[in-house]
């Protein structure tokens, strides 16, 4: 590979690495920390000095500088402004902090990464840009990313990962009736499949925030938007400015689907202009500007699947039964179901499957997306009334009838698995908000930059 070739791809790594972690371990869950990316690691000075006191650990200077270093080139890459060095050197502190504590959360409840998880997530890592794990870690090697702290870097992230799922993803319900409220207010609302680029600007207040603390708060969303109105960059100023989890990378919150907006922003962003911004708007966080970059998004689509209602037989082969047994007693059991034998009551007799031998074999209305491959081939070939040769899955040794085909409307339980995503994404932005204050606002925090 030439020296150039090398450079993209590691550009790639870091800019992706992230990303395709996430992909790779944690497809539900909608957020994004940069404590994965990595960058030219520098030896630890022998006496590092201490920036941040976190409870009862520390940041040293040395992690500081690593992580500016690559904010610095995650920001030059993106076209972003750089703040002034004081701005961000205290911003990307506030991140190393909140990561830290977010750790030591994990280290409490016991969160564990094992190193066969860890090496199934790199080998997973190089597969998808191409390479053997052994290629991956010398082509980082060769560019100066040293592959041990690469590691243990994918490690932290997947710890930040896991500890996240279990204190805020994993205890979010949403319940039969919050979907029904939400399918009412999207159809008074209109289009639903607007989204939204937006970009955002958080200006924190702690729990329990006193009138003082507040109007402090109110008073420097005011500022902002006084020099938003004056042309600043608006990511600029969310890298130097913004308390958000996306502050680091100019406030960008992506593409939103309306249903998706945080609950705050519902009535607000729908009415901006591409290129403006908002007044401030009060959360429980505190207060937000968000900066619409673009819309699109079109009419509401039918959802049109083909279903077959089937009912089938299932030998399961155990200690007693082989294979070739299982196989067998289907071969004769088909035989006399085509000499006249009633279906339903062999099902109830000797099928396996008792969920559905009760109901005489019958599984319902099924789409092949609803049942494994072996018995979806099978569903979909043979004729209608046909009873299908003996086959195997995964459960074990089936025949099967399709007794009737339909093309059915799935447009509302689409709509309903929909409304579910949106509402579990809005929530999990403010409740990972809350969670972190809440972290943060309980923790020793002692700042020791000036020293």
């Amino acid at each position: 590979m030439s020296c150039m070739g090398t450079t993209r791809f590691t550009d790639t790594v870091i800019r992706g690495l992230s990303r395709i972690l996430f992909a790779c371990l944690l497809a539900t869950i909608p957020w994004q920390s940069t404590t994965a990316q990595t960058a030219n690691y520098v030896q630890p000075l022998a006496l590092d000095r201490i920036v941040a006191i976190v409870n009862d650990d520390v940041i040293v200077a040395s992690e500081l500088a690593n992580r500016l270093r690559l904010i610095r080139s995650q920001l030059r890459n993106a076209g972003t402004r750089l703040p002034p060095d004081e701005a961000l050197q205290k911003q990307v502190l506030d991140r190393l902090i909140i990561d830290r504590l977010q750790l030591q959360v994990a280290e409490q409840t016991g969160v564990r990464v094992n190193e066969d998880n860890l090496n199934r997530s790199l080998q997973e890592m190089a597969r998808k840009n191409g390479y053997s794990l052994r290629d991956f870690r010398d082509i980082l090697q060769r560019d100066g990313y040293k592959f041990s702290r690469f590691r243990e870097d994918i490690r932290q992230q997947m710890l930040l990962a896991r500890v996240r799922q279990q204190q805020v993803a994993g205890r979010i319900r949403i319940s039969e009736r919050e979907i029904d409220n939400f399918l009412t207010n999207q159809a008074s609302r209109g289009n639903q499949n607007a989204q939204y680029q937006l970009s955002h600007i958080l200006i924190a207040i702690p729990e329990g925030a006193s009138p003082e603390q507040i109007q402090i708060s109110r008073n420097k969303g005011l500022n902002i938007l006084k020099k938003l109105d004056n042309d600043a960059d608006f990511s600029q100023l969310a890298v130097q400015l913004s308390d958000g989890q996306q502050a680091l990378q100019g406030g960008d919150l992506g593409w939103r689907k309306r249903g998706q907006l945080p609950t705050a922003f519902l009535e607000v962003v729908p009415k901006l202009q591409a290129g403006t911004h908002s007044e401030l708007i009060r959360s429980a966080s505190g207060f937000h500007i968000v900066r619409l970059l673009a819309t699109r998004g079109g009419a509401s689509q039918r959802h049109v699947i083909a279903q077959v209602r089937v009912r089938h037989i299932l030998i399961r082969p155990n200690e007693l039964t082989s294979e070739e047994d299982a196989k067998s007693r289907l071969l004769q059991l088909k035989q006399r179901l085509q000499e006249g034998a009633d279906f339903a009551n062999l099902a109830r007799s000797g099928s396996d499957d008792r969920g559905s031998a009760i109901k005489g074999g019958d599984i319902g209305w099924v789409s092949t997306a609803d049942v494994v491959p072996a018995f979806a081939e099978v569903m979909d070939t043979i004729s209608l009334k046909e009873i299908s040769a003996p086959f195997k899955s995964s459960f074990g040794w089936h025949i099967l009838q399709v007794m009737e085909r339909r093309n059915h409307d799935n447009t509302e339980t689409v709509r309903r698995t929909q409304a579910v995503a949106q509402i579990r994404e809005r929530k999990l932005d403010e409740e990972l908000q809350s969670w972190v204050r809440r972290l943060r606002d309980e923790a020793h925090i002692e700042y020791r930059l000036e020293e």
